[in-house]
């Protein structure tokens, strides 16, 4: 099963800011990684006037728009989807998936706290709260990380959520390398004949 973290924090906190480190140092280690990003106010990703959104507005249940390079999926849902619900319908051949937002989810938490914009922690360690991401130390019960230390996090991220996991040596990540093996072409292309 793909590891779940949220990444959780009050409004202007940091979130989205650590996410943008975590994803390239964890990609460089090797690993594939999805986001999901909550937004309790609704949203829309289509443009008016496009083919697509012009698709949804006649009445459309899904709509899915592809190209060579991407697949996006626009769809009704009749509820706010867990992420658990959201891991089993709509992921796949990713190593871990962190999500942005979500506090009341039961998924570990890493909270992002600043001291100047913040009074109190949101979460606690019966919330399913693993690390905090702080200019502010913290003795809870948890590991605590400064909001500079993103290989630091990303060591503990990897330490207690990926120890399973292939990281990247000089091998592909392991759906990569998975693919390789069933076709038969793990080894190509590492020099040597």
């Amino acid at each position: 099963m793909i590891p779940i973290i949220s990444i959780v924090g009050k409004s202007d906190s940091g979130k989205t800011t650590l996410i943008e480190k975590l994803v390239p140092e964890l990609t460089r280690r090797g690993y594939r990684i999805a986001t999901v990003k909550h937004d309790v106010h609704g949203f829309e990703v289509d443009r008016e006037g496009k083919d697509s959104w012009r698709h949804k507005q006649a009445g459309a249940h899904t709509v899915v728009i592809a190209s060579p390079h991407k697949v996006a999926l626009i769809r009704d849902v009749e509820k706010d989807l867990t992420l658990e619900e959201i891991r089993e319908k709509l992921i796949q051949d990713v190593d871990l998936i962190l999500s942005e937002g979500y506090k009341k989810d039961i998924q570990p938490k890493i909270e992002i706290f600043r001291k100047e914009k913040h009074k109190e922690l949101l979460c606690t360690k019966e919330d399913n709260l693993v690390a905090i991401v702080s200019d502010q130390k913290f003795d809870i019960g948890v590991s605590c990380f400064f909001p500079e230390d993103i290989e630091g996090v990303a060591d503990f991220i990897e330490r207690k959520f990926l120890s399973s996991k292939p990281s990247f040596s000089p091998s592909p990540p392991s759906s990569v390398a998975r693919l390789l093996r069933r076709t038969g072409l793990e080894g190509e292309g590492k020099g040597g004949g």
